[in-house]
């Protein structure tokens, strides 16, 4: 068989990944002839390789890609990797109907930081929370299976818990007034308890200001009982002047705009 034919013959059966062992034990070669091989398919735009050791097929609908879109190759490489992982962030918002802003990079939250992936046009940016197999998902159909996403009360959290990736914290607040009426009441205050107090927080006090006060009430009760704390609204800028909010124990250290 050669590398060819079995690309055509993975791709009659459905399957759009494969690693390296898998083709070596399928051409009968060697580790250096197969590679050569692969390389060959690969400069023909016929397969990428994401991550070192684990190839895609790319079919002519996405050649111009170089890749095949990040949601129809991420759960097999993070289940080929043996790593929980979710879509995240503004991905993630995007899945839930938020779509203010298109997002350039695709995000995926992991237990532990990993090196981005560049595959072609296509962008997927790692970014790490420790108890990441512990939160509440949801499963979207792709072409080609399914992929894993954070609920939208779980997008939520994380979103003001890593705004720089979220592009600020008035990207934040745009795509979370697009979230709102997919956020339930008990999910909320659920995913609270998985999150850090800071995060509770801000987003209850970045609801109140969108005008989903019922959301954010669930959360006061939480603030009131487990926020030790006077933690700024924007890490890492100072709070000298800040004003103070009793209610979610936040130094207001950033004006927050809405777009919508």
């Amino acid at each position: 068989m050669t590398a060819a034919n079995l690309i055509t013959e993975l791709a009659s059966r459905g399957q759009h990944c494969f690693t390296m062992d898998e083709a070596v034990a399928a051409l009968g070669s060697s580790v250096v002839a197969t590679r050569a091989a692969l390389r060959r398919l690969k400069d023909k735009g016929v397969i990428a390789m994401p991550y070192r050791g684990f190839h895609v097929i790319v079919p002519p609908e996405y050649r111009r890609l170089g890749c095949l879109p990040a949601d129809q190759f991420v759960p097999d490489l993070m289940e080929h990797l043996g790593q929980p992982y979710y879509v995240s962030l503004l991905t993630a918002a995007r899945y839930h109907g938020a779509a203010h802003q298109q997002p350039q990079i695709f995000y995926v939250m992991v237990a532990k930081n990993r090196p981005s992936i560049v595959c072609g046009a296509v962008r997927v940016h790692f970014v790490a929370r420790s108890n990441v197999a512990e939160i509440p998902v949801a499963r979207f159909n792709t072409p080609r299976g399914y992929v894993t996403v954070s609920s939208p009360e779980a997008t939520a959290f994380d979103l003001v818990g890593y705004p720089k990736h979220a592009g600020g914290l008035d990207n934040v607040a745009t795509v979370l007034a697009e979230l709102t009426d997919s956020l339930s009441l008990e999910d909320l205050f659920e995913v609270a308890k998985l999150s850090p107090a800071p995060w509770v927080q801000r987003l209850g006090y970045l609801l109140e200001r969108v005008g989903a006060e019922r959301k954010a009430a669930s959360l006061a009760h939480y603030v009131e009982r487990m926020a030790t704390e006077t933690t700024p609204l924007l890490p890492g800028r100072t709070i000298v002047g800040a004003r103070r909010d009793p209610r979610w124990k936040l130094h207001v250290n950033v004006d927050v705009e809405s777009e919508i």
